[in-house]
């Protein structure tokens, strides 16, 4: 028994090699490497944010932030006025568009808007 599983894996022992080197290059190009470049995005977002920018932390809250400390990497963000939160930089989910870039995608799709809308008239 010994011998013949020997013989047939002369040949064979490429091909056996062969399909886990595929499978770990699919699973590179197909997992780690979108995640890596994700999180790359978002530490290059986190790093980014500014005063006065709108932003929704991970835990869905919207704000503004008010005051950004470097030396404890916290940012203070204005949740609703006179009220404020420190919170992690990490805590960044994502930075909300300015109410300028808004008005420009507006003026400029005025017509597609009402021909998309869901209800139409007869």
């Amino acid at each position: 028994m010994v011998q013949f599983l020997a013989q047939s894996s002369g040949g064979g022992s490429y091909v056996g090699l062969l399909i886990p080197v595929l499978l770990l290059g699919v699973f590179y190009f197909l997992l780690i490497r979108p995640q890596q470049r994700r999180a790359k995005e978002q530490q290059a977002l986190i790093r980014s944010v500014e005063e006065g920018d709108e932003i929704v932390m991970t835990s869905g809250i919207i704000g503004t932030i008010v005051e950004i400390d470097d030396d404890d990497d916290t940012l203070t963000v204005e949740i609703a006025p006179g009220t404020q939160v420190r919170i992690l930089r990490a805590g960044v989910g994502r930075l909300l568009t300015t109410d300028e870039d808004y008005d420009e995608d507006e003026d400029g799709d005025e017509a597609s808007d009402e021909q998309q809308g869901p209800i139409q008239q007869l």
